[in-house]
């Protein structure tokens, strides 16, 4: 399979929640990280929007926008990593 990370990603078993519309928050669990993305567990990947911000334990939330999803895990890039 074709890896087209721009950066390698390290394994992390971290809790998370997903903010959507600074209300609502979706508890999941943070699979892997990189600078610029990372991949998420969560109940149902089809019922996200395709941006949110994503909190992980004590950082700050940072907004990011789906690039891959699978039934129950899906990928994101941060928003603010390109900029």
């Amino acid at each position: 399979m074709d890896d087209r990370r721009f950066n390698l990603r390290q394994k992390r078993l971290k809790t998370a929640k997903i903010i959507i519309n600074d209300t609502s928050l979706i508890d999941c669990v943070l699979r892997n990280l990189s600078e610029t993305g990372a991949c998420l567990e969560v109940p149902s990947a089809a019922t996200l929007p395709k941006s949110f911000r994503l909190a992980v334990e004590d950082k700050a939330a940072q907004p990011c926008r789906v690039i891959w999803t699978g039934p129950s895990r899906l990928g994101v890039v941060f928003s603010d990593a390109f900029a």
